[in-house]
């Protein structure tokens, strides 16, 4: 076989099995890096950034996606994914401009790269180290490993309380859906909502019922809570929810 019919057929294989690399897009993985940008970055969420209109995706690392909502250290909800981006911001303005180094292209045509500030603070470290972003071993092979037991052992961002890694989260809601699981916590109220009290006495019915958070609460926690779920697929009066 030529080395020309070997590299297509290569790629012909790399083609066929692509949905097990979501992150890399095979049609660039081939060619040659793209070469380094510098400027200054706006921020689009915890991971992204675009510089002079390029979109860049931060390599080995995957921070709470934009509607996703974590538990703070008092078991309230909080749009972790926003905090992360304003975070993100912050830090950046603080030593521009931004150099980017880039290993290739993602599935949606995104740079994949390792950022620094003008200062040389390296921005995926700094991120996990803050615990507002995970090392995500699946891309990273434990790069930011040593800075996200160190935000651990801290108790510091996602590690103060509970949250869901954003690559199972964005798995849960591939459909677009935006409602509670099962698994979320419950009874958290979220946007400064004050916290209410709820008691399985009197017995309620979902139009009675004024909030999903209320709905989850009595689904888990009273004996008819079951009847607020009608089709069993563990969301309660789902007019709500």
């Amino acid at each position: 076989m030529t080395a020309v019919a070997a590299g297509a057929l290569v790629a012909q294989t790399a083609i066929q099995h692509s949905e097990s690399l979501p992150e890399i897009n095979a049609s660039n993985w081939f060619g040659s890096k793209p070469a380094p940008i510098a400027g200054v970055a706006s921020v689009i969420d915890g991971d992204t950034i675009e510089i002079h209109g390029q979109r860049i995706r931060f390599n080995g690392i995957d921070a709470p996606e934009s509607k996703q909502y974590c538990e703070d250290a008092k078991g309230f909800e909080y749009a972790c994914g926003r905090h992360a981006a304003q975070a993100l911001d912050e830090f950046l303005a603080a030593s521009r401009p931004l150099h980017c180094s880039f290993v290739n292209r993602d599935r949606y045509g995104r740079l994949v790269g390792d950022c620094d500030r003008a200062d040389g603070r390296n921005v995926q470290s700094w991120l996990v180290e803050r615990g507002l972003a995970l090392d995500w071993p699946r891309y990273s092979h434990g790069a930011y490993a040593r800075q996200q037991a160190k935000a651990q052992a801290a108790k510091v961002g996602l590690w103060a309380g509970a949250f869901q890694a954003p690559w199972d989260w964005r798995a849960e809601h591939a459909n677009g859906t935006t409602r509670p699981s099962a698994k979320q916590p419950l009874g958290i109220m979220r946007n400064g909502q004050v916290a209410q009290s709820y008691s399985c006495q009197p017995r309620r019915t979902c139009p009675q019922i004024s909030s999903c958070n209320e709905a989850n609460w009595y689904l888990a926690n009273c004996s008819w809570g079951g009847k607020l779920d009608r089709d069993k697929d563990g969301i309660p009066c789902e007019s709500l929810c």
